[in-house]
């Protein structure tokens, strides 16, 4: 997401947001395997960094991190101290902020890989989502479910007008983006790979934002019933690409959607990890809470074989 998270709770909606090493030809840690050591990195997008979520720290500002996202639980119960670790994720990031500056509306953050070098020996990186542009597909099928229920519910056949839009042609043209970002982040590894030829990396996925029909949660989330579906299955196809990729290229995945079935936006307050379009909890619109970066920490330690 380029926008900030509070053009973001403005109204902006934004998606913001591993236990193998590149360059090792091997799928998973294996059970006794010893669990990852620093210094550790932390690179990704707004559901790594989790703008909203206090305590919001470091460098610059305008990149939201809080020192409860999941990064800084996981370095916290590795026991790394602050000399072995780095968080320099940030809101708004896409895969091509990875090797450039990026601006925020507080500051420029440093191209992420910056960060990295011969010392690394852990590295998690999750983006993705602003490359597809899921920010601005959100806002769309807000904007169209809101016609659709002023309307009745009837102007849209099987209630998905958001759908109707962006996948008319012969092909999803968010699979288009999908297949694009993939190629970006194949090269991005390698890069990683390049500049941390030590590091165990872990690429982690997006946990469940939605769930699979929204018969009982469009509504409420300003989205057409067929829509809620729609953005669903676009989060299922970027989550299959992040694991092709990051498995092709020797690295981890980190699948953080099986653990968050059931607790995304349309769930219960008091269980989901996911906030709705007016959080409750103190996180951005549409972003994972602290609950959620909880959920993800201990997805990735899993992956770490770290369990306990």
């Amino acid at each position: 997401m380029k926008t900030s998270v509070r053009a973001l709770l403005a109204g902006l909606l934004a998606f913001g947001a591993l236990g193998l090493t590149l360059g090792v030809t091997h799928h998973g840690d294996s059970p006794g395997q010893a669990p990852p050591k620093g210094p550790y990195v932390a690179l990704g997008d707004s559901y790594t960094a989790g703008p909203g979520i206090p305590n919001q720290h470091g460098s610059p500002a305008g990149c939201d991190r809080s020192d409860r996202n999941y990064p800084s639980l996981v370095a916290r119960r590795l026991g790394l101290d602050a000399t072995d670790f780095r968080d320099v994720s940030c809101s708004g990031a896409t895969i091509d902020d990875l090797s450039l500056a990026q601006g925020t509306d507080d500051g420029t953050n440093r191209a992420q890989l910056d960060a990295l070098s011969s010392r690394t020996r852990l590295v998690t990186l999750g983006i993705g989502g602003n490359d597809i542009g899921f920010s601005s597909m959100i806002k769309q099928c807000v904007e169209r479910g809101v016609v659709y229920y002023a309307l009745g519910g009837t102007r849209a056949s099987n209630g998905a007008p958001c759908r109707e839009r962006h996948g008319a042609g012969d092909t999803d043209e968010t699979e288009e983006k999908i297949r694009a970002a993939g190629e970006r982040l194949t090269g991005a590894l390698s890069e990683i790979r390049r500049r941390a030829p030590r590091a165990r990396v872990y690429v982690v996925g997006y946990p469940a934002i939605l769930p699979a029909e929204g018969s009982n949660c469009g509504r409420a989330m300003g989205l057409a019933p067929g829509d809620v579906g729609y953005l669903h299955a676009n989060e299922q196809q970027l989550n299959a690409m992040l694991r092709a990729r990051s498995e092709a290229a020797g690295a981890g995945y980190v699948d953080t959607y099986t653990p968050s079935v059931g607790h995304d936006a349309c769930s219960a307050r008091d269980t989901r990890w996911i906030e709705p379009l007016v959080p409750l909890a103190p996180a951005a619109a549409v972003h994972p809470n602290e609950r959620g970066e909880r959920g993800m920490a201990e997805a990735t330690l899993s992956a770490f074989g770290v369990t306990g």
